[in-house]
């Protein structure tokens, strides 16, 4: 009896793979969408604030600095003297007439000077607005007294001299002795300083002689020169002070 032998060969690896069915690659999963509903707004902007509603033509709107400037002061000086210096505050400031604008408001020193005339210093006091300040240079301003002693015959006695622009009075106990007199109708005014005297003669030829108290010759010469002064504004014209 014959033997029947068959051989089979292994198929190659690659053929293997080959017959077997490919598999479907893995897919990656989707991202889910949120559903309508779910959707985060966006943030709304913050209100802005309301804008200022602009002034009515019944109400113009104050300028800048306009409340400022109303608080402040301000001086209009003149004077019966044009071109007089004035300083303020021992500051320059300008000859008058003029306008000193922006004064801060409280007391001030003011200080008006012409050529020939006395000086006139005042304190003033300036608040918020406009204020008129007159300086009069022709007006005769004269305020001195001195006590005396009047030197008669016999005995003396003791006494003030007054001084102003309206005259020259001597105020004693002694009624006989008193007297008053207008400053240009003095026939005589008259001091010796190494004498230590003043000499009054009345329109009358009444004459009187004074001493100081203490025989201080400065007070008498003094007093002197201020009626002196007065008495030369007087005859060039100039009008007493009304004060």
């Amino acid at each position: 009896m014959a033997l029947l032998i068959v051989l089979f060969q292994a198929p190659e690896p690659q053929e293997l793979a080959a017959t077997r069915p490919a598999t479907a690659p893995a897919r990656a999963p989707r991202a889910s969408s949120p559903p309508p509903s779910a959707a985060t707004p966006d943030p709304e902007p913050p209100a802005a604030p309301d804008a200022p509603e602009p002034p009515s033509a019944a109400e113009p709107a104050p300028e800048p600095g306009a409340e400022a400037a109303a608080a402040l002061g301000v001086l209009r000086i003149q004077s019966d003297v044009p071109g007089a210096q004035v300083f303020l505050d021992r500051r320059y400031i300008g000859v008058t007439p003029m306008t000193a604008d922006n004064v801060t408001p409280g007391t001030h020193q003011l200080n008006v000077s012409a050529e020939g005339f006395d000086s006139v210093a005042m304190p003033i006091e300036v608040t918020p607005g406009a204020r008129e300040i007159a300086i009069t240079f022709k007006e005769v301003h004269l305020d001195s007294s001195i006590a005396v002693i009047h030197r008669h015959g016999i005995g003396s006695c003791r006494g003030r001299l007054v001084a102003t622009p309206r005259g020259l009075r001597y105020e004693t106990s002694n009624r006989d002795d008193a007297f008053a007199a207008a400053l240009l109708d003095l026939e005589a005014f008259q001091v010796d300083y190494l004498a230590k005297n003043l000499r009054v003669r009345l329109p009358k030829g009444r004459q009187f002689n004074f001493t100081d108290p203490d025989g201080n010759a400065d007070r008498l010469f003094v007093f002197h020169r201020d009626v002196e002064k007065a008495r030369e504004r007087l005859r060039k014209g100039d009008q007493p002070a009304s004060d």
